[in-house]
């Protein structure tokens, strides 16, 4: 695969594969394409009410795509729970390249002017397809994704592409479906476009803007 570029990526995400490698320092990619697909259906969120506390409570500024790298970098740290990555130095490139075309995004999680948690993800006609979260915090990753998801349903997308279902995604309502009936929904998705800024930045910071998030979230429950 050492002849992947951007424009290679975007056409494998638009038929449902997706790059990994097997480790960090392992400069090879291998494409992945799972018989079961995780997606998380934006009309059916949960948001647990501790986390719905947290949200209100403006804990965490949430920013948008100030730090891609960074939160690239933050995915591919090792820590408790986490042994290993598969984002190793070709991922970091090719994702640059997709996020300097704007088709890549990351929400970011800060406290006290550091970031502490966040995800990034591939964005394609009107599926997001997420890609990698982190916490130094408790709950930073947890209220960006909350912040995700309202961006998501407040700029028209259909599809919300978790690749995996992990027990911590299950929590938020994460589900499996067969390959074929995630290429079908995937296929009518790209047909449509999205638009990943439509919620103003603002609306990651203070209280105001942890309630309008909370308000786009509302209208799907």
């Amino acid at each position: 695969m050492g002849n992947i570029d951007s424009d290679v990526l975007l056409r494998a995400y638009a038929f449902g594969v997706f790059p990994m490698a097997e480790a960090r320092d392992d400069p090879e990619l291998y494409w992945i394409d799972p018989e079961m697909r995780g997606i998380l259906p934006l009309d059916a969120f949960h948001l647990p009410k501790r986390l719905k506390r947290t949200v209100r409570s403006a804990r965490f500024e949430v920013r948008i795509d100030t730090s891609f790298r960074q939160v690239m970098l933050g995915c591919a740290e090792t820590g408790a729970g986490r042994e290993g990555t598969w984002i190793n130095d070709r991922i970091l490139e090719l994702y640059g390249q997709l996020f300097a075309r704007g088709h890549a995004h990351s929400v970011e999680s800060w406290q006290d002017g550091r970031l502490v948690g966040g995800l990034y993800g591939v964005s394609l006609g009107s599926v997001f397809f997420g890609e990698s979260m982190f916490s130094r915090e408790t709950d930073a990753s947890k209220v960006a994704l909350v912040h995700l998801v309202a961006r998501l349903i407040a700029g028209g997308y259909k599809l919300l592409d978790t690749q995996f279902v992990t027990e911590h995604l299950k929590q938020f309502g994460a589900v499996e479906i067969p390959r074929d009936i995630y290429r079908a929904r995937l296929h009518e998705a790209t047909l449509t476009r999205a638009d990943f800024k439509r919620l103003p930045t603002a609306y990651g910071a203070g209280v105001a803007g942890a309630e309008a998030v909370l308000q786009v979230l509302s209208q799907t429950s």
